[in-house]
């Protein structure tokens, strides 16, 4: 009996941090995941029984009709449409024009590397202020542009120095070898250190997608009348506006008719919005997860 005692606290001791460590996880996974799964299932639920409230985890009575009521509310499906051209477009060009401007600080023959250097983490500081920030794209001539999404945070100097990081870490002598096999500068750059960068530039993908997809305020200032140009966040935030300050939907500005407007309550909307602006960067993220991973870890050690 004391052999078994002691095996069963020897047993005990060994596994007290699995033990705690799995309910401290098991917390913080109930936690994460009950705001979305409350969400998803307010956006499922019957909307005039969503009134009644009580529903937590699993919709009362299933319904569609909220998210076919969404194709109803003007310039959402262009919002949409823009906000998945300014996630890719903005992404891809984003993450190529930070990956230049790293490339470059990279390069231990560059003289001006340690000055160009400390110059962009100032930016991060330090910025020229709302007022200025809206003469300049005035002036520029972004203003009602498709482009005032993409030109403005192109370069992010966050972006840059978490891939210079990465790219300090390649061995220099894989770029010598190639310019004496006669290779340039991009050639280099592009089939070279772009390809072992990968894991970096995924990493910095997600967080500009997730930026561009969720951005809203630009809209709001550079091209809030015009229609053609708006967001599917935007087009969000007007209708949280709308509720949070009449408690109801502004029918006769947000939808092409007002015969339907009572068949759903304002809470059923904006959690079926909130779940259609939500889905696409979960459904990306598994695709980039490992990349994600080993982006920020490789990052982090080599910085």
């Amino acid at each position: 009996m004391a052999t078994r005692s002691r095996s069963n606290k020897s047993f005990f001791q060994d596994h007290l941090f699995d033990i705690v460590n799995i309910i401290f996880l098991t917390i913080v996974m109930i936690v994460t995941l009950y705001p979305f799964l409350n969400v998803l299932a307010i956006s499922l639920n019957e909307s005039t029984d969503t009134v009644r409230g009580g529903i937590y985890l699993w919709p009362r009575e299933w319904t569609f009709d909220n998210y076919m009521e969404i194709a109803k509310y003007d310039n959402l499906v262009t919002g949409f449409i823009n906000s998945v051209l300014r996630t890719v477009i903005g992404t891809v060009l984003g993450v190529f024009a930070s990956a230049m401007v790293a490339y470059t600080l990279s390069r231990s023959d560059f003289q001006g590397r340690k000055f160009v250097s400390t110059f962009i983490v100032l930016t991060m500081y330090f910025t020229g202020g709302l007022i200025p920030g809206y003469m300049l794209i005035r002036d520029l001539g972004l203003m009602n542009s498709f482009w005032v999404y993409i030109l403005p945070g192109l370069v992010n100097a966050f972006n840059i120095i978490i891939i210079r990081s990465f790219m300090d870490g390649l061995p220099f002598s894989l770029q010598e070898s190639a310019k004496m096999d006669g290779a340039n500068d991009f050639t280099i750059f592009y089939r070279i250190i772009l390809p072992l960068c990968k894991p970096v530039l995924a990493t910095i993908a997600l967080f500009v997608a997730v930026g561009q997809w969720n951005n809203w305020f630009d809209n709001y200032l550079y091209n809030s009348m015009n229609d053609k140009l708006t967001t599917l966040q935007y087009e969000l935030m007007k209708i949280l506006d709308n509720t949070s300050v009449s408690g109801s939907v502004d029918a006769n500005q947000m939808r092409p008719n007002d015969q339907t407007a009572t068949q759903v309550s304002p809470e059923s909307i904006k959690m079926a919005i909130t779940m259609v602006t939500v889905v696409p960067i979960i459904v990306v993220y598994p695709f980039v997860q490992k990349y994600f991973i080993q982006g920020m870890t490789l990052g982090a050690v080599k910085s």
